[in-house]
């Protein structure tokens, strides 16, 4: 094992000991993971925002009917997600997250036939 690999080792367990065994550890590692987090959906909000932007005239192409489809796929994803925790405790739940999971990505795949159709 390199020193760089050990060295690295040795941080995330200093790290890992000082969650488990400080006070107050856990809730700081939950604030962090808080930090994380918001920081990630902000990023993915920005990228979205930027291929809107860069894709404006695409979007306007496809016609209302398909832009309303691709809207609501995407309206389904954000949903299946935010509801995940929730729905992920039963069987009939996991079913639906699946179901508009896959009815989303349908919606996409038939979006993106129909864009490189008429392109």
């Amino acid at each position: 094992m390199s020193m760089g690999i050990a060295r690295n080792v040795a941080i995330v367990l200093v790290l890992a000991a000082a969650v488990a065994f400080i006070p107050g550890g856990g809730s700081t590692a939950a604030l962090v993971a808080a930090i994380l987090s918001t920081l990630i959906m902000v990023s993915l909000v920005f990228f979205a925002y930027r291929f809107y932007r860069e894709h404006r005239v695409e979007l306007d192409g496809l016609g209302d009917r398909w832009r309303g489809l691709l809207y609501g796929a995407i309206g389904a994803v954000v949903l299946a997600l935010a509801a995940l925790p929730r729905l992920s405790d039963s069987s009939g739940g996991t079913l639906v997250v699946v179901a508009l999971l896959g009815g989303a990505a349908y919606a996409f795949y038939a979006v993106w036939r129909h864009y490189r159709e008429y392109a």
